[in-house]
């Protein structure tokens, strides 16, 4: 394992013999391509200020857990500043807090099926009981038969349970009838009412949704009703995609010919089968419902959009067909490296992993902060806790905490997977690929390039986090803002998605850089910048063929995905909505496929990044030989000389057109 440390012998090889030190003397910043000569760390102070922000995360984070009671999220509260489950203090001017709740451990509202949130409180009273009811009741005395038998009060504490039966009272204190059976959720001890309707309008205001409540609790219901096939199909789309990633694996010319034909008349089925069930919904006479003619609408939506993609498709297959051959050639160089270093197509999945351990962080911070505020009693002796002055400051600390962090993680697996790569390229000895590349690329980033990762992770923050607040603004100003102002918000928001694109391509191709000849983040962006450009034919051409072939490979997980979740859903005539549980499947088949497909993508661009560099570097010379395999050498040589050919065309062409046109001197003696 030390040899993973060992700068000099473990990847690259010094090609002419010189030494660190030759070259430590000159101006780093502007010397030429040298792979892996010199390295050294990088924009460090970016790294010094990460650190200091992240200093400031901290002090949220033990702020929120001094400040916030993270008690009455977990184990939550009633309407007396009671925790359920604790025993409480008594709190001044309420009459009915500081009471032990050892025994009653859960929240029940006593209107659970008609909560309203205004002014982000809650309309209903709520109370700390021993047990959620399991069945329904339906009156006031099966309400104190429940008390009696079970134990659980479900009226205010102030009510004897010999009072239960007596309208006057039991009509402010006791739950609205009919109560509906509930059950515990499992982490927050909340008593979640079971049936459909009531279910949905409950989780409708938990998480604060008051417009369009109607279309939302239509999600929910859906949602509920199809999680079985919801589960059954995302597994489906996570097979679909591993079996494409092997697909690209062991490509030869063959599969690709057939993958391309099995997507295309894939597209042209799944158009047709979608028109067809159009068709026989719409001549369906037992359709009666909304929800089903909703359904018949969709239809009509996925299938027009299922014809204009096809059409789109294969149209370009058919402009981009001469191109094929030399794809096949690409795959092939990238596949044999990603058969060396077969970690790196998991790597999506250690970010992930990483990214969601960290949003668990972010959130569990964020209702800390939400939590923390000071007590209140009102003129009922109710108990509300009202939020500290300021606490928004640090709401937006932590929001561009979240945003920068996690673009950082991204960059670290995008210059992890290049620097694995450029260590396979940039060796010698072919027969003998290095050993650990991605744990020599890990050791690298962490040694030398973290400040560099910061740098442009930050940049994609700097333009993300006014898109934000842009969306908030317009968000807020709904309904009241004029044409005017509404179209230069959305005129702004979308300079701003392009930009954030255009930094997202020049960061990705600076860390590759970075990863290549260890230099700070600008020199890498100007580099990288100056070599594609300079190599736009031989690279970027061929290289958007690879991401049209890759994108091909997506779309095929997410029409196989879809095409099943529409035979397993229309004939169900059981499941009512299942629009939007098919358009989440289609979202995670998509992510799923786009997670795998991705590194091919990223191998890719680094390959083509390496020849650039490889051909700026070397000249194929005995004293400089380049570092390219001989099938990247037959590949970009066939490209070459089909360039070539096409230029030397369009010379002679030019070349015949000027003599055809060129003025001669008149003959005197002819004339």
């Amino acid at each position: 394992m030390l040899e993973i440390w060992n700068e000099n012998r473990n990847c690259w090889r010094n090609p002419s013999g010189l030494a660190a030190s030759v070259v430590s003397g000159e101006d780093i910043s502007h010397r030429e391509w040298r792979p892996q000569i010199y390295r050294r760390c990088t924009d460090l102070l970016w790294l010094i200020i990460f650190c200091l922000f992240w200093g400031g995360m901290m002090f949220i984070a033990g702020y929120s857990v001094t400040v916030g009671s993270a008690e009455r999220l977990i184990f939550g509260y009633d309407s007396f500043g009671n925790i359920c489950g604790k025993k409480n203090s008594p709190i001044k001017g309420a009459s009915l807090s500081g009471q032990d709740m050892t025994s009653r451990k859960h929240v029940f509202f006593l209107n659970t099926c008609n909560l309203d949130i205004k002014n982000l409180k809650i309309n209903s009273l709520s109370i700390c009981v021993s047990g959620c009811p399991q069945e329904q009741l339906n009156g006031l005395e099966e309400l104190k038969h429940f008390a009696q038998y079970n134990g659980s009060y479900l009226c205010v504490y102030s009510l004897n349970i010999s009072e239960y039966t007596e309208p006057s009272k039991a009509a402010h204190l006791c739950p609205k009838l009919p109560v509906p059976p509930s059950k515990s959720f499992p982490l927050f001890n909340r008593c979640v009412p079971q049936s459909p309707a009531c279910y949905s309008h409950f989780l409708t205001v938990l998480i604060n949704v008051v417009k369009e409540s109607d279309f939302f609790q239509r999600i929910i219901g859906g949602i509920m009703a199809n999680k079985e096939y919801i589960v059954g199909l995302c597994f489906f789309a996570v097979v679909l995609s591993l079996i494409m990633v092997a697909v690209f694996r062991f490509i030869a010319t063959l599969l690709v010919h057939i993958f391309i034909t099995l997507v295309v008349f894939g597209l042209l089925f799944v158009s047709g089968v979608l028109w067809w069930l159009y068709y026989d919904n719409m001549n369906d006479p037992n359709i009666v419902l909304e929800t089903e003619k909703e359904n018949t609408k969709a239809l009509l939506g996925f299938a027009i959009t299922a014809t204009i993609v096809s059409v789109v498709l294969v149209v370009l297959t058919l402009v981009t067909w001469n191109r094929i051959s030399l794809t096949i050639q690409l795959f092939r160089v990238a596949s044999g490296l990603l058969g060396s270093v077969p970690l790196l197509l998991f790597q999506p999945l250690w970010t992930f992993v990483i990214l969601t351990l960290f949003w668990v962080y972010w959130v569990a911070v964020l209702l800390s902060l939400g939590t923390a505020g000071n007590v209140h009693v009102t003129a009922d002796s109710l108990v509300e806790y009202r939020p500290l002055s300021g606490i928004r400051y640090l709401w937006w600390y932590h929001v561009i905490g979240l945003i920068w962090t996690s673009e950082f993680l991204v960059a670290c697996q995008q210059i992890t997977v290049a620097g694995a790569v450029v260590c396979c390229y940039f060796n010698r000895d072919k027969k003998n690929p290095p050993s650990h590349p991605i744990l020599t690329s890990v050791s690298r980033l962490f040694n030398y390039h973290l400040g560099t990762v910061v740098k442009g992770s930050f940049l994609i923050a700097v333009v993300r986090i006014p898109r934000i607040v842009l969306v908030y603004i317009h968000s807020s100003l709904k309904g009241k803002e004029g044409a005017c102002a509404r179209c230069l918000v959305n005129c702004c928001a979308c300079c701003l998605c392009c930009l954030e694109k255009w930094l997202q391509f020049l960061n990705q191709n600076a860390y590759i850089a970075t990863a290549i000849n260890g230099t700070n983040f600008c020199t890498s962006a100007k580099e990288a910048f100056f070599l594609i450009v300079n190599n736009a034919l031989n690279v970027a051409t061929i290289n958007c063929f690879g991401d049209f072939l890759l994108f091909l490979g997506k779309v095929f997980v997410v029409c196989f995905t879809v095409f099943g979740g529409l035979m397993a859903f229309n004939y169900n005539r059981d499941l009512n909505v299942w629009v939007v549980p098919l358009i989440m499947v289609s979202f995670f088949a998509y992510l799923m496929a786009h997670c795998f497909l991705s590194v091919f993508e990223m191998v890719v661009d680094v390959l083509f990044m390496c020849y650039a560099v490889d051909l700026a570097t070397n000249d194929g010379s005995a004293e400089k030989p380049y570092f390219m395999d001989k099938e990247l050498m037959e590949f970009i040589g066939k490209s070459n000389r089909k360039y070539k050919r096409i230029s030397r065309n369009n010379t002679d062409k030019l070349e015949n057109n000027q003599n055809a046109t060129q003025l001669l001197p008149m003959d005197i003696n002819t004339a």
